[in-house]
């Protein structure tokens, strides 16, 4: 089989150095012709010499210039949102990996879909954002869409020659973060550093922030709604510590359906970049006699009340869950600068969304256009 060609938006985040360390794995099943990055040009440099791509997008301009300087001529750079959008449309890729954080990844994502690139999705926030309008592309294009989050990659995978009809419900499990056996008195004094301290999974921080909020769950909800087409009454949470079955299919007829691993990205990258196939693993296989025990609980939502913001968001649709998503991100990154407190997310965040008045038939500018207004409402409050 011909190597599968590989566009990465935003090589240098934890994604996107797992997608790089399976694409050295698999060798000769898969090529990287372009990568993209906002402006950690050290990092984006050595990849650069390692991968050899053709094409290089730096968001940073002044960066872009600097690598650009640094790189043999054979490696073309672009910069800001054009060059975002370049590499998206890059006419020798076949896949585009969507690992952008952020509200930026929405039109590179978009074009790459107009572009009939196979979509690998690991940016939950443009889906968020711009669900609506993404599948609809994707299907008018007759685009695959495949999920890298681990838990819709779960599903993905649980839902192969499935039909809609045979769903009864997903179910999305949760480690429950850092906080979740604290009590509501104790969550009123959280540290950035603890809010970054996630006991299971590695991450950047605004994810880890989200994780501990319960929002990440939230967020992955209303993902699942878009990738998946089943209605938000029939998604469920659950918490479940030890992340090693990380989404389950009820069906009708009363069986369920799990997928399990280790707790690492690598894992559903590598099944994303070889769909429909499956090859060697780059790390362990599951020894399930090193299991002592699986738990499950129900999320508190009281004392998460983000959770239940996204869910609320999610039902009342429209731009909602667009505007959920860029003030929630806003919110973190003034909890990051210790500006707010931890449980101020919520609080401002629910004062937000009781203000906002969704809107119907969203197309992606008017996404971009909402995304950016909640930002706003997010800092002044």
């Amino acid at each position: 089989m011909e190597a599968k060609k590989i566009a990465l938006l935003g090589s240098t985040g934890s994604i996107g150095q797992n997608c790089l360390k399976v694409a050295c794995h698999l060798k000769g099943k898969v090529k990287v012709v372009a990568l993209a990055a906002k402006s950690r040009i050290d990092l984006l440099e050595a990849q650069a010499r390692q991968f050899l791509p053709k094409l290089i997008a730096v968001y940073d301009r002044e960066k872009a210039f600097e690598l650009a300087k640094r790189l043999p001529p054979g490696i073309r750079v672009v910069a800001g949102s054009d060059g975002l959008n370049e590499v998206a449309a890059f006419e020798e890729a076949t896949h585009v990996v969507s690992a952008m954080s952020g509200s930026v990844g929405i039109l590179p994502t978009a074009l790459a879909l107009r572009r009939k690139k196979v979509l690998l999705l690991a940016n939950k926030e443009v889906l968020v954002a711009a669900g609506e309008c993404l599948m609809q592309l994707a299907q008018e294009n007759k685009t695959p869409v495949i999920p890298i989050d681990s838990e819709h990659s779960a599903l993905f995978q649980c839902l192969q020659k499935e039909e809609k009809s045979a769903v009864h419900r997903l179910i999305l499990t949760a480690s429950g973060g850092p906080f979740f056996s604290l009590s509501a008195e104790n969550l009123k004094s959280i540290t950035v550093e603890e809010a970054l301290a996630h006991p299971t999974w590695k991450m950047g921080p605004k994810v880890s922030v989200d994780s501990s909020t319960l929002m990440n769950k939230g967020l992955e909800v209303i993902e699942a709604h878009f990738l998946f087409g089943i209605p938000p009454d029939r998604i469920e949470v659950v918490i479940h510590p030890q992340s090693v079955i990380h989404g389950l299919v009820q069906f009708v007829d009363g069986s369920t359906l799990a997928q399990l691993s280790s707790p690492h990205m690598i894992y559903p990258i590598q099944y994303a970049l070889t769909y429909p196939e499956r090859h060697p693993a780059l790390l362990p296989h599951l020894d399930l006699t090193r299991l002592s025990s699986l738990n499950f609980s129900s999320p508190d939502k009281d004392r998460f009340p983000c959770l239940g913001l996204a869910l609320q968001a999610l039902r009342l649709g429209g731009s909602m869950p667009c505007f959920l998503n860029g003030a929630n991100d806003a919110l973190v990154h003034r909890f990051l600068l210790k500006e707010i407190s931890w449980q101020e997310i919520g609080k401002k965040l629910e004062t937000l969304l009781q203000r906002h008045t969704p809107e119907k038939e969203l197309t992606i500018e008017k996404v971009l256009a909402i995304d950016e207004q909640a930002r706003e409402e997010a800092l002044r409050i």
